[in-house]
């Protein structure tokens, strides 16, 4: 990374329950760490969820990935946005299957309301499988407008949640 600005600390979901989510979890993780200016710090382990909203689904299989990064975040954006497409992610709905599903959830403490951006993430506060896997890298994390991520966990703990076996 270059002298030139302090790199931002970002925080990026990653969410699949199609395919072989563990190898689109490597893919994830090793296209995160291959961007520019950017290094991969910490992911945490899988944890298993079952779909929110929607019945007829497989379980989800999701992490969070933690990187030291100078792209702003709505080119960081597009570039999560590349490495789904990249690795076949087709959108066919809101709440659709997917092999690979990657979100800007925190960038440094910064509350960002663009039409296709929102930071941080939306509901993440409510839901276990971000909440219970940030915790896991960063117990140090706030959500703005919400506090810390400490603080959030006893509200989500009737969330139905397996840590994986590595």
């Amino acid at each position: 990374m270059s002298a030139h600005a302090a790199p931002a600390r970002a925080f990026i979901a990653f969410g699949a329950n199609l395919g072989d989510p563990r190898s689109s979890y490597e893919h994830a993780c090793a296209a995160l760490a291959a961007l520019p200016d950017t290094t991969l710090e910490r992911r945490s382990s899988l944890y298993r969820s079952a779909p929110i909203g929607v019945e007829g689904q497989p379980d989800y299989v999701n992490g969070v990935i933690e990187l030291r990064t100078r792209i702003a975040p709505a080119a960081l954006l597009a570039r999560l946005l590349e490495i789904e497409r990249e690795a076949g992610r087709v959108r066919d709905g809101h709440c659709a299957p997917r092999t690979l599903d990657l979100d800007l959830l925190l960038y440094d403490q910064r509350v960002i309301r663009e039409p296709d951006l929102e930071v941080p993430h939306p509901r993440m506060h409510q839901r276990a499988f971000v909440l219970l896997p940030l915790a896991e890298i960063a117990p140090d994390a706030a959500i703005p407008g919400h506090g810390p991520v400490a603080l959030l966990l006893p509200g989500v703990a009737d969330q139905d949640i397996t840590r994986l076996e590595e």
